[in-house]
């Protein structure tokens, strides 16, 4: 049961990913059918971020009344049913009124996904997720092209990927048997995940979740204002709010960065502008082999670092472009694991009874900083010139790397004032 439901979750995160580059790839036909200017994608995208964001700070209420897998089933099929609405509008404004749905759904499934693989599979299965997440994405553009130029036009992507997302909601719905039999990691100290291995929760069988020989509570419901006096979430989401600004942001400007202040040709500019999305998704991939081994904490902050590297070979002033075209490659490599370490690391930094209501708020957070601050750069550039782009994604790794930092320094002195006080009763035990 681990292992079929495990390879559902694998499928889930391949489609999740197809619809998230259907707007961009397929916009410069679509407004022209449309009869809307190109600037309009901005209101499309806004409100599928307002969306997201709505139904992620729901997501702990709803995942704790309906459970995980009925949430995510039901969350594909409100997405299905938007991407099947888009292929059948020719009208602008009712393409924003499937919008609201599209984000609704992605929102609740992307935190309800995260945070029951987060208590349930190990570090590597979380990287190794995202990675595949990325692999839907990536292909999604190549279906808009295939549509666009084999005559079935725009419409015909979306309702591919549409019927696509139909197909899984059926699995989902036929796989929510195996969403209960799914045995939760060992909690340690009164249901809560002990650290073992920098932080990690100790896994048997070689990352395999333990069988329950505790019972884990449930709990109740934890409201918004609760969860956010939790300490370290503000910090937890100050570090994912800077880490998904960089990513965004990096894929928006980068290219243009490299063609209007380094000279580098639009062509070239554009290939490795992907490099960095493939270096996410590779690094995933390759993250997923020592993630068990070094614990989400090492991912994150090595990540970090490694952008900041990336970030110091872009900006570097030499006649030639080669080392910034490398540093954005670089930069795609360390922004790899940082997203699906923090995820994985929730339950353990919170606990699982809080873990739903955080991963929800930290989804929130992502995709804020992943909408806000690229048009933020925009007009920071506008005002002082391309040339900040460095400085912009720099800054933005260092709130990342410091706000990690002084989490793990949190959690840290939190397990150790606990291991005494627990000591302490196993002594007087007779």
């Amino acid at each position: 049961m681990y292992s079929l439901l495990l390879a559902i979750i694998y499928v889930a995160f391949v489609s999740l990913g197809l619809p998230d580059s259907l707007v961009g790839s397929g916009w410069p036909v679509m407004h022209e059918d449309l009869g809307v200017p190109l600037a309009y994608a901005g209101i499309i995208t806004m409100l599928i971020a307002g969306g997201t964001i709505a139904s992620s700070l729901l997501s702990e209420r709803l995942t704790r009344r309906f459970g995980a897998g009925l949430v995510t089933a039901v969350s594909v099929g409100m997405t299905a049913a938007a991407l099947l609405g888009f292929s059948v509008t020719g009208s602008f404004w009712v393409l924003c009124l499937w919008a609201i749905p599209y984000g609704l759904g992605a929102g609740a499934v992307d935190a309800a996904l995260n945070n029951y693989v987060a208590l349930h599979y190990a570090a590597r299965h979380m990287n190794w997720l995202h990675s595949f997440w990325g692999v839907g994405a990536s292909i999604s553009p190549f279906v808009m092209s295939y549509a666009i130029t084999s005559g079935l036009g725009w419409s015909g992507a979306y309702r591919t990927i549409g019927v696509v997302q139909v197909v899984l909601t059926g699995l989902l719905l036929a796989s929510l048997p195996l969403w209960g039999k799914v045995h939760p990691r060992v909690p340690a100290h009164d249901g809560e995940p002990a650290p073992a291995h920098d932080g990690e929760p100790a896994p048997a069988h070689d990352g395999e979740p333990a069988p329950a020989h505790e019972p884990t509570s449930r709990g109740g419901h934890v409201p918004l204002a609760t969860a956010l006096r939790i300490p370290g979430v503000p910090l937890v989401l100050l570090a994912f709010f800077a880490y998904c600004a960089l990513e965004s942001t990096s894929i928006l400007w980068a290219s243009t960065y490299l063609v209007t202040d380094r000279g580098v040709t639009p062509a070239t500019a554009a290939a490795f502008a992907s490099l960095y999305l493939l270096g996410i998704t590779g690094g995933r991939f390759l993250a997923g082999f020592v993630a068990d081994r070094i614990g989400d904490r090492a991912l994150i902050r090595g990540g970090f670092l490694t952008v900041a590297l990336g970030v110091v070979l872009i900006a570097l002033p030499l006649p030639t472009p080669v080392l910034a075209l490398a540093g954005l490659v670089v930069a795609g490599l360390g922004s790899a694991p940082i997203y699906p370490a923090i995820i994985h690391s929730t339950p353990v930094n919170f606990g699982r009874n809080s873990s739903q209501a955080i991963i929800g708020i930290q989804m929130a957070a992502a995709y804020s900083g992943s909408t806000f601050m690229p048009p933020l750069f925009g007009v920071l550039s506008g005002w002082v010139g391309l040339w900040i782009f460095p400085l912009f994604v720099g800054v933005l790794a260092v709130l990342g790397l410091v706000m990690s930092e002084r989490l793990s320094g949190l959690v840290a002195r939190r397990a150790s004032t606990s291991v005494p006080s627990s000591d302490a009763a196993a002594s007087r035990t007779p």
